[in-house]
This record gives structure tokens, C-alpha cells and sequence, in this order.
């Protein structure tokens, strides 16, 4: 599998590029043409069920699959980090992830206890509506993933809050965002950003995962936003 970046053997720079250069990379049209990558969708508590739009993502981009991580109703950490790991390991190409709720803080434990680093297919990571689950959680079957790992994740990532989110503060989301080393996005108040919310295929959202997969994707399936132009209804925050 083609790495993202040259290396040394092949006389390329010895120290992999930071996650803001990775970033940055994806920003650019590649000079060949890159390997489509595969999108894991990642949900959260109870799973992504009719009318959410990572189930909309799952039927209507080829290239995009939602990974069974099972115990929907009774989530279990060590559990979920296998079984996303065994999704990542086995998919043989670059790998976007793109994780919902409770799914957000299983990326985040999987990069801690994985340690993905210069090989690793990962390439970028989509977090949508983290929970807060350090102090008085929503509901009590998120204690399990306490606390929220504070440590930088390994690859780009663009981190989507909203405003009026049941589940977690703005401040808690902007400043988790800082921690994790991604790029923050203001979705204005949607909720949770979830079915509830009513936003059919999010088209704002397929936006940001095409920064992430770069060219990768079929124009059919993912449109692209005009250079320069920030998805709408979106706010951009440093």
C-alpha cells in the first residue's frame, strides 16, 4: 500500500510530516491520481439508525462502510477498540474515519491504545458531536470510555460541535478539539447532529470528508466545494 508521503528509502524526508502538513496536503490537487480511500463510519451509543446520516453515507457513497462494533445498548471500550482496529487493519487501503457521538471517544481510545503512527492506513478522522463523559454524563453507559483521552491524535482531523448539543457544552467541544489537535467547526445549533437534527445526507459534512480524503472520492458520489469557499451553514473556528 502506497504511503501518503515519501520516505527516507526512497529519498524522501526521514521524519514523518506533522498532522498540520498532512492536513494541509489533502487542500491540494495530488500530482497522480490517489487510492480511494475507505470511508469507516463509526457510530455512537444505540448505533446510527434510520434517517441519520451516517446510515445515509453508508448507502450513498460506494466507498463508505459502517463498522459493526455490536453492544449497541451496553457499549464496552476494550470491546469497540478491537473491533474498530479489526476494521482498520483489514481494509488494505487508506482509511478515513468518520465517527458520531460516543464513536468520536472510540477513535480517540483507539489512537491511545494502537498508537498508530508512520504506517498506519489512517489518514484523517471526521469527529461529529463528541459527548462529554468526564463530568455528569448525559447517561451512565458512557462512564466506561472516562476519562477522555487528552493526548493529540496521531492524524488529521476536523472536529463538528453544535451550539445547543444535549450532550456536551460548546467551550467543553472547542477546547476537547485543541487537545486533540483538530480543526474545529462550528455547525451552528443542530443539536446533536444526529437524526433528531433532520439534516437528511448532510451534504456540509461530505464537504468536510472531502478536505480529509483529498480527490479520492468519485465526483458522483461527494461533491466538491468551489476552492476557497467554506461549506455553508458552517462557521470556521481556529
Amino acid at each position: 500500500m502506497p504511503l501518503p508521503y515519501r520516505t527516507a528509502c526512497d529519498g524522501g524526508p526521514e521524519t514523518p510530516p506533522s498532522g498540520e502538513e498532512r492536513m494541509a496536503k489533502t487542500n491540494r490537487e495530488p500530482s497522480a491520481p490517489a487510492q480511494e480511500p475507505l470511508i469507516l463510519l463509526i457510530p455512537g451509543l444505540d448505533g446510527s439508525g434510520p434517517g441519520h446520516w451516517q446510515r445515509r453515507w453508508a448507502e450513498e457513497i460506494d466507498n463508505a462502510q459502517m463498522v459493526d462494533l455490536g453492544l449497541w445498548e451496553k457499549p464496552h471500550r476494550n470491546t469497540w477498540i478491537n473491533r474498530l482496529n479489526h476494521s482498520v487493519q483489514r481494509a488494505g487501503r487508506p482509511v478515513v474515519l468518520v465517527a458520531h457521538s460516543l464513536g468520536c471517544l472510540l477513535t480517540a481510545w483507539w489512537a491511545k491504545f494502537e498508537q498508530p503512527g508512520f504506517y498506519s492506513p489512517v489518514v484523517g478522522a471526521l469527529l461529529v458531536a463528541p459527548p462529554e463523559v468526564d463530568f455528569f454524563p448525559r447517561d451512565d453507559r458512557l462512564n466506561g470510555f472516562a476519562p477522555t483521552p487528552s493526548d493529540a491524535l496521531p492524524f488529521p482531523s476536523i472536529l463538528v460541535a453544535s451550539r445547543n448539543d444535549p450532550w456536551i457544552g460548546f467551550p467543553t467541544a472547542r477546547l476537547l478539539a485543541r487537545q486533540w489537535g483538530s480543526e474545529f467547526v462550528d455547525a451552528g445549533e443542530t443539536g446533536h447532529i444526529n437524526a433528531d437534527s433532520k439534516l437528511g445526507s448532510w451534504e456540509d459534512g461530505k464537504r468536510l470528508l472531502r478536505r480529509l480524503s483529498g480527490a479520492a472520492i468519485p465526483p458522483e458520489n461527494l461533491a466538491c466545494p468551489v476552492p476557497g469557499e467554506w461549506p455553508e451553514g458552517l462557521e470556521q473556528r481556529s
